[in-house]
Formats: C-alpha cells, sequence, structure tokens
C-alpha cells in the first residue's frame, strides 16, 4: 500500500471516533504496527492529529490552522508549548 493511501485510511478512522489508541488503528485498518505508526508520524507532522499519551484524535479546522501559523510564522507574538498557549519568547 502506498504510503498516501495509509495516511487516508489511518486519518479517516481517526476522524469517526473521538479519540482512539494505535491498537485500535491497527486492528481496524488491518495494517502492520509499523506502517500504522508511520502514517501516524506523517499525520502528526502534517499537523491533522494530535497525540496525547496514548489516545489520537484528529485536529479540527481552526486548531489545524492555528498550529500551522505558530509552526511557521515567526512573527507571531505567541507559541503553543503542550497545548499551552504562551507568549513568544524575544
Amino acid at each position: 500500500m502506498k504510503e498516501e493511501d495509509a495516511d487516508w485510511l489511518i486519518y479517516h478512522l481517526i476522524v469517526n471516533e473521538p479519540a482512539t489508541t494505535v491498537e485500535r488503528l491497527v486492528v481496524l485498518s488491518g495494517l502492520d504496527p509499523v506502517t500504522t505508526n508511520a502514517s501516524l508520524e506523517r499525520l502528526e507532522r502534517y499537523l491533522l492529529i494530535e497525540r496525547d499519551g496514548d489516545k489520537l484524535r484528529a485536529l479540527n479546522f481552526g486548531e489545524s490552522l492555528i498550529r500551522c501559523q505558530v509552526k511557521y510564522s515567526d512573527d507571531l507574538p505567541y507559541t503553543i508549548e503542550n497545548g499551552v498557549i504562551r507568549e513568544r519568547k524575544k
């Protein structure tokens, strides 16, 4: 399976539940744990999902947009660290 197809499958499984786990995704997707974890790492990097301990959830549009702005814009007066909005250090 191509990476894009695995990401699509995993993302849509996550969106269907308020929160899920890696183990549940492996069972639901039928993918092996290595492929599942690789997909989760990409989805996190693309700012589409969030891990909180062993729970995974999809970010809504607003959350994803703000995280993207924080990550790629150096002129914003704030940053997000572990889910907490903080004043950017000067």
